[in-house]
């Protein structure tokens, strides 16, 4: 029971963007020549551990602050919502997700010995995202951009390094896309808990913007992110391939559509479903693209 409520805490629906992240950088680095499954591996290891730790950490400041005891929570957002229930002592999920955090620094080590100073950006960055989110990041209205680099674009960008060596133009413009996606994925998910952000000093860009306005840059950037993947295959900056992207255009709309009808709960909860599936489903189609892009 006590293992169950333990992975509950590190909140797993959301640990599956670090093994599309990986894959992704992965899928590139083959179909650039570069491909070693076991530094891939150990990239995935690192990041899951810095992905935990982010997690639990933003769960233990969450409830020592009273977010977490305001909320209204939904599968997509509130926290996990295990110490609110008294299900685990918040000194402990400190201590797991500092634990978390250190375990990473070897990985981190290991890969700075072998690649070299082009990953020390990366490492200090995420160091920084982890360490510091909950506590100063998401208070100085620079969250989402947080959450775009350290979970969605330095991901990629890191996972390919490891394995070729050195950055090339096709993997920076490759890692915008997942950027620009996880970006919204807390933006669109802030929306629940705007009333209670705001008695705890966070400031986010529906706090600071209002829904209204936030949900148009969130429709925005979604429909952004199809354009980049278009311009980019156009440019023969992706392969051919990576257009299957595009296959989660449908639900990007869903998402948009509840976004803008944010003051009705009927739709916005659909659209953050919506919205976690984009964000997951369209950087494993990039990845499956440079794959078949490969293959044939």
């Amino acid at each position: 029971m006590k293992v169950k409520i333990w992975f509950s805490e590190t909140r797993p629906q959301f640990l599956l963007l670090s093994v599309v992240l990986i894959f992704l950088g992965t899928s590139i680095a083959w179909y650039e020549g570069s491909l070693s499954l076991s530094l891939a591996l150990l990239a995935f290891a690192g990041l899951l551990l810095l992905h935990i730790s982010v997690n639990t950490l933003n769960d233990y400041f969450d409830y020592r602050s009273g977010i977490d005891l305001e909320v209204k929570r939904t599968p997509f957002t509130g926290g996990s919502g295990i110490l609110p229930a008294g299900l685990l002592a918040p000194t402990s999920v400190y201590r797991f997700g500092i634990l978390c955090f250190l375990f990473a620094i070897p990985i981190g080590i290991y890969f700075l010995i072998r690649t070299g100073l082009p990953l020390l950006p990366i490492l200090i960055v995420a160091a920084i995202c982890v360490l510091f989110y909950t506590t100063h990041l998401a208070r100085w209205q620079v969250g989402e951009i947080t959450a775009g680099l350290g979970m969605g674009t330095l991901p990629v960008l890191g996972a390919y390094l490891v394995q070729s060596g050195a950055y090339s133009p096709q993997v920076l413009v490759a890692a915008i896309p997942p950027g620009i996606l996880v970006y919204n994925l807390l933006l669109l998910n802030e929306f629940p808990d705007v009333e209670a952000d705001k008695k705890a000093g966070r400031r986010n860009l529906p706090i600071g913007l209002g829904k209204g306005k936030a949900a148009k840059i969130y429709s925005g950037l979604t429909i952004a992110v199809y354009i980049w993947i278009i311009a980019a295959v156009a440019a023969r900056f992706m392969p051919p391939f990576a257009l299957l992207g595009l296959l989660t255009i449908p639900l990007a709309l869903g998402a948009i559509r509840g976004a803008l009808s944010y003051e009705q709960e009927t739709k916005l909860l659909p659209a953050l479903g919506a919205n976690v599936f984009v964000v997951l489903a369209t950087p494993a189609l990039l990845a499956i693209g440079y794959i078949v892009g490969n293959i044939l």
